[in-house]
């Protein structure tokens, strides 16, 4: 093996040693500068004789590089041309022969570059994976469907468009037909093969792959090469829906063997089918139904067949859900069957539910919360029983309360019976989506919520020797119905609620804090907050307190970050708290910066850190309001630092933001000495290499300029920051970014320091403007002119700004004026841009020698512009400023190697003219000081320069106006 590549081998090797793994890292990132960087490691992922664990690292490496490094975010390549084509070249047939687990990762990488190139730019793919298959060799065709799945299946979630189905179509073209031929060969092998356990494993992997692959094929629409073969297609998949061998039978009661997941793969191809094609496929369609009917009366409670269920529930869901097969349900004695044989016994709690309960709280928790559970029994069969009772209210909300009151009754004597009875209730009463915001909206007008959770289920809540299953049924049923609650339902439900955070139960403490969060988050139907800090004032100090505890419990940094829902609880509290928290911020403080400190080790739970900088981040918004911003900075410098010294990756954008957020405050005030050690890193280009810094790296930034303008000055920092502000607009996702640097420049560095750079700075900006770039850019380049126009005690101004675009091209400034800073002008939303945008126009008539002699039409033109933006300017500026939070949903939010923005420290829009609160007020002073000042000559000008009778009628009203 070749030196260097000994050396790459030795690198991978390391970082798979926690003590060796950050220097390992720094030495496969100065690696990367080999432009064969990526053909290396696929070498060592060929390499059969090294270790498969380096092997693994070599393609999960490659994985990592190609996403990062593959394309830059116009889709240019920043590989060289003979590199990808041999990357293409290679890549297929190196995933067919490697091993599933490097399989996997190879396969990701291939996902990535098609997301870049398919298919225009690697329109040889689809022949290239037709021409391997083979009509018996298993494991090549499972690669060949690997490669094809993790394709195909990024059209599942997307919406139809031409170019979509361009693509789709140009794969059909070339791989529909071969795909249906291999449907047949692996059906033939199966049954010659019906006695070999091995073989017949083989190709069952083959044909869960090949039903996953039909899915994909069909999910936007069905394919016409499967509609002409749609019966053959339908007695296929119901052959192997029914099938059974017992040589595919497993012992392990907890997995899913490869029958049942072919089973599952095959009710999830039916589910679509029923929901998008039933005109098509409905005359097939009650076969099926009766065989699932079957598989799901039959089969038993054994974890290994919990996907089999779900998905079956979901393809009867479908079928309930479509007017044409719904009937089949619509009959009492049916309903019963229903009921008893399927729903009841899928709603149940099992033993194995149980020991998840006993033993790992955490996961029982995630699957038991509504949205983490899609694919277990009790979700899928409370969908169908719901999808049931939307179409045969009556009957449904009758039979099922038979079975309700039926259980209610047994579990007086067994815990285990009402918890079946009030899951059973949940799926009749609830109606619609259960929502994150506000539990249920929409009940059965035929139940009463309230009065059954008096009757049957408020004592569990109160009683300490309850059940904790039955407390957790109790507090998920609070947490369920929350909208249906009114505020004094609610006042006497909270305590009892707070009460059980102090519980010695895992599960139960955990589903406390779910609750109480969420109903801090609850809001009425006028959107306000139906808990205010008055309400939790009295008791937030303690309810932190023990909530902290419950977390620092466990000193492991896994297990300290386990729970995200007590961290979530916390942060929702501080929102709430406002200052309020202030008098034991110190307390807080101190629980945060501990829980820092130990997680920082291993950031394991991305959801638990992104709480625990979202609750510091409202400790630092309670701070600013309170003044207390120059404390908070002293306390969170040291840990944060060190964060940034260690090289915690996933931490840096938090910290960046919360650095940037204590800094905003006060613009004006010096930047204190530890911040200034901040400034040189955040110069260096490699910081801003990484996408998810850039966000944060351009806020910090951006919030240090104003307080260190002497220091970049005097340290000949301003070209480093324009060189960053270059780079950022070289990039669509970056220019915003780029914007901000430069504003914040041009409002803190004198004109003397920036003069020499301003053209190069305007040819940057007009170049991209020529492109026809986003509406976004236009935006922020107008709002830019404006900027400078305004600033003209600074020493710029619009003639200013005319004068550096003459040094680039004389005249080009009236093309720009007119095309893009007119019209766009109009368009600009934020109160803070339509005031800038009026202020500068203001100034441009008042003030502008320019506009005064070379551009006399664009004086009236500028007038007339101004007038609309004064009309609203004022109205759209009250309508903003409350004090809420709106922070994105956590529920939606991806997490990954991205950037993911704090709510609860946003970055405040900067007013560069707060001095000015009544925009039109201060334009119509302005302009008759100026007006008098100048002899009248504003006056003179409107009369003979303004092009429309409307618009000088409009200027003299404005004028006028008391």
């Amino acid at each position: 093996m070749a030196s260097d590549l000994g050396q790459l081998v030795q690198l991978l090797d390391a970082t798979l040693d926690p003590s060796k793994q950050k220097k390992a890292e720094k030495g496969l990132a100065a690696e990367k500068a080999n432009p064969r960087f990526s053909l290396s490691l696929l070498q060592i992922v060929h390499e059969a004789t090294l270790p498969l664990k380096t092997r693994l690292a070599a393609a999960l490496y490659f994985k990592n590089f190609i996403r990062l490094n593959y394309v830059d975010s116009n889709g240019n390549y920043l590989l060289g041309d003979d590199v990808v084509a041999t990357i293409k070249q290679e890549l297929i047939g190196l995933m067919i022969a490697c091993p599933p687990t490097i399989q996997t990762q190879l396969g990701d990488a291939i996902s990535l570059i098609a997301d870049s190139d398919f298919w225009q730019r690697w329109d040889t793919l689809v022949p290239d994976l037709v021409s391997r298959l083979s009509p018996d060799n298993a494991k090549v065709n499972n690669g060949v469907l690997e490669v094809a799945h993790s394709i195909f299946q990024r059209w599942r979630p997307l919406y139809r468009s031409d170019d979509l189905f361009t693509e789709i179509n140009h794969v059909l073209g070339t791989f529909a037909a071969p795909f249906l031929t291999l449907l047949n060969a692996t059906d033939q092998q199966i049954i010659a093969n019906a006695n070999n356990k091995e073989a017949l494993k083989g190709y069952f992997d083959t044909m869960s792959l090949l039903i996953k692959v039909f899915y994909d094929l069909s999910c936007q629409d069905m394919p016409p090469q499967f509609e002409e073969h749609l019966e053959q297609i339908s007695v296929f998949l119901h052959k192997y829906l029914t099938y059974e061998n017992p040589l595919l039978a497993t012992d392990d009661d907890s997995e899913a063997g490869v029958l049942e997941n072919v089973k599952a793969d095959i009710c999830e191809v039916l589910e679509l089918y029923t929901s998008k094609f039933d005109e098509e496929f409905g005359k097939y369609t009650q076969t099926f139904i009766t065989s699932a009917w079957n598989l799901l009366s039959s089969i038993g409670p054994e974890q290994k067949y919990d996907g089999l269920v779900s998905k079956a529930l979901h393809f009867l869901t479908a079928v309930a859900g479509t007017a044409r097969h719904a009937q089949n349900f619509n009959d009492e004695n049916v309903l019963n069957e229903v009921v008893e044989k399927v729903v009841l016994q899928n709603v149940a709690l099992r033993e194995t539910d149980i020991e998840l309960f006993e033993d790992e709280p955490i996961e029982f928790i995630r699957r038991d919360l509504e949205g983490s559970d899609t694919d277990s029994r009790r979700r899928a069969a409370t969908d169908f029983l719901r999808t049931l009772q939307e179409k045969f209210e009556q009957l449904v909300t009758t039979v099922a309360g038979k079975y309700i009151n039926h259980y209610l009754e047994q579990g007086k004597a067994d815990w285990k019976h009402k918890d079946t009875a009030v899951s059973l209730f949940l799926a009749i009463a609830a109606k619609g989506a259960v929502t994150s915001a506000q539990g249920v909206k929409t009940v059965n007008s035929l139940v009463n919520v309230v009065d059954f959770f008096q009757q049957h289920i408020a004592a569990d809540l109160i009683n300490n020797d309850a059940e904790p299953i039955a407390k957790v049924d109790a507090i998920k049923y609070l947490y369920t119905f929350r909208s249906q609650l009114t505020k004094e339902q609610w006042q006497g439900a909270f305590q009892p609620l707070i009460q059980n955070l102090g519980s010695s139960n895992y599960v139960v403490y955990t589903y406390a804090a779910i609750a109480v969060e969420r109903v801090l988050f609850l809001t009425n139907d006028a959107g306000v907050h139906v808990f205010s800090r008055a309400d939790i004032e009295p008791f937030a100090k303690d309810l932190l307190q023990h909530l902290f505890q419950l977390i620092e419990k466990e000193q492991a940094p896994a297990k300290m970050q386990e729970n995200e829902f007590l961290m979530r609880c916390i942060m929702r509290v501080l929102i709430v708290m406002k200052d309020g928290v202030l008098p034991f911020a110190d307390m807080v403080l101190d629980h945060l910066v501990a829980i820092t400190n130990v997680i920082k080790e291993n950031p394991s739970n991305p959801r638990f850190y992104y709480y625990h900088f979202e609750a510091l981040g409202a400790l630092v918004r309670a701070g600013s309001a309170g003044g207390a911003s120059g404390k908070l900075e002293e306390q969170l410098w040291e840990p944060f630092h060190k964060t940034l010294v260690d090289e915690v990756n996933e931490f840096i954008p938090y910290v960046f933001q919360l650095f940037a957020a204590l800094l905003e405050p006060n613009p004006s005030g010096a930047l204190p000495n530890h911040f200034k050690a901040l400034l040189p890193p955040l110069l260096q280009f490699t910081m801003w290499e990484t996408r998810g810094n850039v966000p944060g790296c351009t806020r910090l930034l951006s919030a240090i300029i104003p307080r260190a303008a002497d220091m970049i000055v005097a340290e000949n920092q301003v070209e480093p920051i324009l060189g960053i502000f270059q780079k950022l607009l070289s990039g669509k996702k970056t220019e915003q970014n780029a914007f901000d640097i430069l504003e914040a420049v041009i409002t803190s560095i004198p004109r003397a320091q920036i003069e020499s750079y301003f053209v190069q700075i305007l040819t940057l900006l007009l170049k991209k403007l020529d492109l026809d770039p986003q509406e976004s850019y236009k935006k922020r380049f107008v709002t830019f002119y404006h900027l400078v126009s305004a600033k003209l005690e600074a020493g710029l101004g619009a003639d200013f700004f005319i004068s550096q675009v003459d040094l680039i091209q004389s005249n080009l400034f009236v093309p720009i004026y007119l095309k893009t800073i007119l019209p766009v002008s109009q368009q600009l939303i934020r109160p803070i841009d339509r005031k800038l945008a009026v202020v500068s126009f203001a100034k441009t008539l008042a003030e502008s020698q320019a506009f005064a002699q070379r551009y006399q039409k664009g004086w009236g033109f500028t007038c007339e512009a101004m007038l609309p933006i004064l009309a609203n300017v004022v109205q759209v500026a009250a309508a903003g400023g409350d004090d809420v939070i709106q922070e994105a949903d956590v529920d939606d939010i991806g997490f990954g190697m991205g950037f993911t923005a704090l709510s609860t420290c946003k970055k405040p829009a900067r007013d560069d003219l707060p001095e000015i609160q009544d925009a039109a007020q201060w334009v119509r002073g302005y302009l008759t000081q100026a007006n008098a000042a100048k002899g009248g000559v504003i006056s003179q000008w409107s009369a003979e320069r303004v092009p429309s009778p409307e618009g000088k009628q409009n200027f003299i009203a404005f004028m006028n106006q008391s």
